[in-house]
């Protein structure tokens, strides 16, 4: 039993002197020019590897650095760099007859340079090709893409730069990048799974199959994912541009799917403290969006073909296309939606750059869209019809701010407006918010039409007219002649959307029906042609409001 024994160590110390030995006597630098040519060869691009290392006991083969160039087109510097590189190896050929047989990659820590040019095409699109002569002689056959095969391919903690080509914008920097792929080949599908962390927070995770590689674009290869998105910043990360007034954090979990030409994705998107407008502030819910969208990957455009957005129980469908030109996005969109809840909207305003006036809130009541969306991200145009009904602006005193006019007529609205309807042609653009033919019906005062405009700033600049009528049409407007089946008041709203300011249209009420109607009972000329008091009809009514004509 002793000899036994003695033999058994003999045995394995031989064995563990040959595997310490092993890697002495193999020179492994020796395959280091195969290895850099047969990658450079499957790639397209120069490899470079650093000095080689063996390790029997694991079967691998460590390099300490890596560098993968980039298309000359875009840049000069690596693709690719990493500071070590391991490649798994067969031991029984290595050892027998020198030949280097690779079963999987591991890069670990790389740094991995993505750009994307005006046209849409990438620095890694080229990879696999390889550069032929514009005219080949006839009797020359084509050469075959080599084809690269391992069980495994792995990146660990690396770090994706993304930006544009030539571009001094900051780049969007995702660390933590974990790529595994199985089963990897130029010529086959194959699964694979990457997960990032976004830039300023959030993570991302593709899970799916790829492949095979189109070898004259790599960004052309088909691929089926489901995606997860979580707590993507818009503007913190660069996705947006801070211009736009487009912030909020994303969320999305749904599915992408491209042949190489078309892409389709679809899913659900959920925005926290989302934000639409340059003056807006974040909206006090989140919104939902359910959408499909076709994407074609050569004329960088695509259609929207769903978009549902639920805000709590209000429901807007927004369609219609969208094309990339350049670094900006052009958008041809319609948004269209019926009797959404106005409650459920409230918490939507701010995020709208909608103001109210100070202390009021909309309560109760519906509102309609069908407006188009048009032009470049940063300067959308939205023209069309909204209306609002059945609906209460609560905490705001009408008859109080329009103290001028509800002396003429005597009405009085509460410290809630309550309106019947709101209906008006809207554009809202960068230069400011125009509203035309606006229809507003207020039980307590009547109906008031008009047009005017919002500047950026919130600047009123409004010329209305009130048709009196019911309890409005009281006192001083039967006097004036207006008469108990009501009339037409003129006046102004200036001031802010926070704070409006409420001003009769003097000259424009003398020369309508008041002229006739008040000119003798304040002051006007007598049936001999004379002003007795020496004041016009203008200095009458100027007194009424509280206001001093100015000498």
């Amino acid at each position: 039993m002793k000899r036994t024994l003695k033999i058994i160590g003999i045995v394995f110390a031989v064995i563990l002197l040959a595997v310490i030995a092993l890697p002495f006597l193999i020179n492994v630098n020796s395959f280091r020019p195969k290895l850099e040519s047969e990658l450079s060869a499957a790639l397209g691009r120069q490899v470079k590897v650093g000095n080689l290392s063996l390790s029997i006991l694991s079967g691998s083969v460590s390099a300490e650095d890596l560098s993968i160039s980039d298309d000359p087109s875009f840049s000069k510097d690596p693709f690719i760099r990493a500071k070590a590189l391991k490649v798994g190896v067969e031991v029984m050929p290595l050892i027998l007859s020198k030949t280097l047989h690779v079963t999987d990659i591991t890069l670990d820590k790389p740094e991995i340079f993505l750009l994307r040019d005006a046209a849409g095409k990438w620095n890694f699109s080229s990879l696999g090709g390889k550069s032929e002569p514009a005219v080949k002689p006839a009797a020359e056959p084509s050469a075959s893409t080599p084809n690269l095969s391992v069980s495994k391919l792995d990146v660990k903690d690396g770090r994706v730069s993304v930006n544009r080509a030539n571009s001094s914008i900051k780049p969007h920097v995702y660390d933590n990048v974990n790529i595994g792929v199985r089963d990897f080949s130029l010529t086959s599908k194959f699964p694979f799974t990457i997960t990032a962390d976004l830039p300023a927070g959030g993570s991302a995770k593709l899970e799916g199959k790829a492949g095979p590689i189109d070898s004259s674009d790599v960004s052309a290869s088909p691929l089926e994912a489901q995606v997860q998105i979580k707590g993507l910043d818009l503007t913190a990360s660069g996705f947006v541009e801070p211009s736009t007034g487009i912030a909020g954090v994303v969320g999305f979990d749904g599915t992408l799917n491209s042949d190489g030409k078309l892409a389709r994705t679809g899913g659900t998107l959920k925005a926290d403290k989302l934000k639409l407008a340059v003056k807006g502030s974040p909206a006090g819910r989140p919104v939902e969006v359910k959408y499909a969208t076709d994407y074609d990957m050569l004329k960088q455009s695509g259609t929207l073909t769903q978009g549902d957005v639920s805000l709590g129980k209000a429901l807007a469908k927004l369609t219609g296309t969208y094309q990339s030109q350049g670094e900006s996005t052009i958008l041809n969109m319609k948004l269209n939606a019926d009797a959404m809840p106005v409650d459920d909207l409230q918490a939507m305003l701010p995020a709208l750059g909608v103001i109210l006036p100070s202390g009021s809130k909309l309560q109760g009541g519906t509102l309609s869209v069908n407006v188009g969306i048009a032009g470049p991200v940063d300067k959308l145009i939205i023209t069309g019809p909204i209306r609002l009904a059945q609906t209460k602006l609560a905490g705001f005193n009408l008859a109080s701010k329009m103290s001028a006019i509800s002396a003429l007529t005597g009405s009085q609205t509460g410290s809630d407006t309550s309106i019947q309807n709101l209906s008006t042609d809207a554009r809202v653009a960068p230069e400011g918010v125009r509203t035309q033919n606006i229809n507003l019906t207020i039980p307590a005062l009547g109906t008031v039409t008009g047009d005017g405009t919002i500047s950026p700033g919130g600047a009123l600049n409004y010329k209305m007219n009130a048709s009196l009528s019911g309890g409005a049409v009281t006192g001083l407007t039967q006097l004036a002649g207006i008469g108990g089946k009501g009339g037409s008041v003129p006046f102004f709203i200036q001031g802010t959307t926070s704070d409006p300011k409420f001003m009769p249209d003097v000259k424009g009420m003398v020369g309508s029906q008041l002229k006739g109607g008040l000119g003798g009972l304040l002051g006007g000329t007598t049936t001999t042609g004379k002003n007795p008091s020496g004041n016009s009809p203008v200095d009458a009514l100027t007194g009424l409001f509280g206001k001093k004509k100015k000498q």
